[in-house]
């Protein structure tokens, strides 16, 4: 078919604040005679967001006052549909509003109000709703949910523009999206002159090749477009080689923890006291029994026993997996209890809104709590649940966050950055319940919720701060400014931690480290990447000229030259440096440029050689002489001990005394004698 560069089967993908913009150091001091950097930058930024809709009314997306005239540039437009009049809900904030349902109604039957969505790109699941006000939000003073939270909530950068482009749709409270509907969003957000996509969607391994992934695909032809594209980077943590969205010209974004916690007091029997998390509004009075006395096993209507009644009760579950918690609760309150103290292994604990009251516990806390109720319930006591900032160490990485190593190209690091995203509060819309559950008949305006859905949002808008500010720099260079500003030490100054472990994070768990806005701005130094350097790795990694043919936009040339499959994945001028099986020494080759303020400047090499490896930096001084002058250096790695199959993490630092431009450094030596040698994959189109 003419026009047509590929057909695959559409997959089905799954969607993965107050204080979280104050956590990165984005305030918004009023009495600073300086505006402050989300209110100075972004008026000529059009993000566009595909995900479940948007709901207009939310004060997220009213116009303020200081906002220009939409861009003369602007070519996208407001669609009508059910409760949607573009007349009345678009303005100079929202400026673009498209659904895209084909796909979906193929898959699902057609979308009516028994499906409980909108016709429209109105929002009904409240994901899309959420993403886009934390993305791009306008300032909303004194919001909260159920008085938790309390503040002045915003979007990274709340003078930017909204287009939204529905292709997600309600599956039981669920966004499901369908990429044939992604494509065709994708498709006119490229036409329609956004400059940042935010897509907080995805699915796990096994991973499509990047030429049967029409979201790798899309991502490819937005990047040579020079427009930016975020993704999700899944939410299967904490085991590894879960990360989604792995493709080198698209960032992946990690979950991380910010310093706002909702403790929550539990008095047993007027003898333990034990500290949890949660969110209840009011005290909570009954008595503690154990699962035991109403379930066979895990919590759940499938292991209810009979005749089970738990009426004015408490009841203390235990679980090794946190999504259960929607099983158990709605399980606890179809027996009649009054609340649910769960408990999950340590790191696990992050408050959510639930269908009943829900105070999370450690392990530990919840064996105690266990063990004095063996022998009959006690009375207990859940004092109202506190907002607490500052308390907690923090970032850490969400238990949740999906992990490394990547699964298509393992000399690739992914996820690349982290940013918050547990317990999030943003818009909501008010005839959606707070908690997945078709019996919450709770209407809110704001909602808590927690995913890497959530941290990807927070790297859009400074995305789209960083291209207001740097209008001319690449999505590479953005990517490069975001990853190497990166930092890994939390609150204390002491390492991030791994949720879901007891360990220190390392670039598998967080990628470069957890994002600064502030230091992004003004990175020093960038790496840089163009379309012809992904086809030279596509070509590396064993694609074909035609599979490569069916990524690029059309009319792109495309030559994989023997000389191209020589050299090492590991050479693509990325802002971290992988290599997956290090059996001898090895050079690499990496381009910086000067993006900084003086015209002249001298940068001096630092690192730290990661286990066993011995690591040389030539040259170790970068002279610059101009703006916008390149250097180039080259890292060579040489194994110095017998291993296979394990992963040692060093870094590589350039200083000016100022800027500290900082790469992961990831190896894996496999030089032990009997190692395999890597397969070869080579794939038909």
């Amino acid at each position: 078919m003419e026009g047509v560069v590929s057909v695959s089967r559409s997959r089905i993908l799954k969607v993965h604040t107050t204080r979280s913009w104050d956590f990165m150091g984005l305030t918004l001091d009023e009495s600073s005679e300086v505006t402050p950097l989300q209110l100075a930058y972004g008026d000529d930024i059009v993000v566009g967001l595909l995900d479940s809709g948007v709901w207009p009314e939310s004060e997220s997306f009213q116009e303020e006052s200081c906002l220009g005239p939409i861009p003369s540039f602007w070519k996208g437009k407001c669609v009508k549909g059910e409760m949607f009049d573009p007349k009345k809900h678009c303005n100079r904030k929202l400026i673009g509003a498209q659904f895209y349902r084909k796909g979906f109604e193929e898959q699902f039957g057609k979308i009516n109000p028994r499906t409980f969505d909108y016709n429209s790109p109105r929002d009904y699941v409240g994901h899309g709703t959420h993403t886009a006000s934390t993305a791009v939000g306008s300032v909303v003073k004194n919001v909260s949910s159920f008085g938790f939270g309390q503040g002045t909530a915003r979007g990274g950068a709340p003078r930017a523009r909204l287009a939204v482009y529905k292709v997600c749709w309600n599956r039981e409270l669920i966004a499901r999206c369908l990429e044939s509907d992604i494509l065709a969003g994708f498709d006119n957000a490229l036409h329609d002159g956004v400059h940042v996509i935010s897509a907080s969607f995805g699915g796990g391994p096994p991973l499509s090749p990047f030429f049967r992934s029409m979201t790798d695909i899309s991502a490819f032809h937005a990047m040579q477009r020079g427009i930016s594209v975020v993704f999700s980077a899944g939410n299967e943590g904490p085991f590894p080689s879960r990360v989604g969205n792995v493709a080198p010209w698209s960032i992946s974004v990690a979950a991380s923890t910010i310093d706002r916690t909702f403790p929550t007091k539990i008095l047993l029997d007027k003898t333990i006291s034990i500290m949890g998390e949660g969110f209840l509004n009011k005290k909570l009075k009954g008595k503690l029994a154990p699962s035991r006395n109403f379930f066979i096993g895990s919590c759940s209507g499938a292991n209810q026993r009979k005749n089970a009644t738990a009426e004015g009760m408490v009841v203390i579950c235990f679980s090794n997996d946190p999504s259960m918690i929607g099983v158990a609760q709605v399980a606890v309150a179809n027996i009649g209890g009054k609340g649910l103290i769960y408990a999950l292994p340590v790191t696990y604990q992050i408050a959510e809104t639930n269908l009943i009251p829900v105070v999370y516990v450690n392990f530990d806390q919840g064996t105690k709590l266990n063990q004095y109720i063996f022998y009959a319930p006690k009375p207990v006591v859940i004092s109202p649940s506190k907002t607490s900032i500052g308390k907690s160490p923090a970032p850490s990485v969400a238990h949740f966050s999906s992990r490394g190593p990547n699964t298509i190209s393992s000399d690739i690091l992914k996820p690349d950055i982290s940013a918050p995203g547990g317990s999030i509060l943003a818009a909501w819309p008010p005839v959606t319940p707070p908690s997945p559950s078709s019996s919450d008949e709770r209407s809110v305006e704001w909602n808590f919720l927690s995913g890497t859905s959530m941290s990807c949002p927070h790297v859009s808008g400074v995305v789209a701060l960083i291209k207001s500010a740097h209008p001319d720099w690449s999505p590479a260079a953005i990517k490069s400014a975001i990853m190497t500003t990166a930092y890994n030490k939390d609150s204390t100054q002491d390492s991030i931690l791994a949720g879901g472990s007891m360990k220190v994070a390392d670039p598998f768990d967080i990628g470069a480290g957890h994002i600064n806005p502030l230091k992004a701005m003004d990175p020093g130094l960038v790496y840089d990447m163009q379309a012809n350097d992904y086809i030279t790795y596509l070509c590396e990694i064993g694609y074909t000229k035609e599979q490569i043919k069916a990524i690029v936009l059309p009319g792109t040339h495309v030559s994989c030259s023997k000389e191209d499959n020589s050299q090492s994945v590991s050479n693509l001028n990325y802002p971290s440096i992988s290599v997956s099986n290090l059996k001898s020494t090895v050079t690499i080759k990496r381009t910086v440029r000067n993006v900084g303020h003086k015209k002249t400047a001298v940068y001096f090499a630092s690192f730290v050689s990661p286990h066993g490896v011995k690591v040389s930096i030539w040259p170790r001084i970068l002279f610059f002489s101009c703006f916008w002058e390149e250097r180039t250096y080259y890292v060579t790695l040489k194994p110095e001990k017998k291993s296979q199959g394990r992963y040692d993490f060093g870094e590589i630092v350039w200083t000016d005394g100022f800027h500290y431009v900082r790469s992961p450094l990831v190896v894996s030596v496999n030089n032990t004698a009997g190692h395999c040698d890597d397969t070869t994959l080579s794939y038909s189109i």
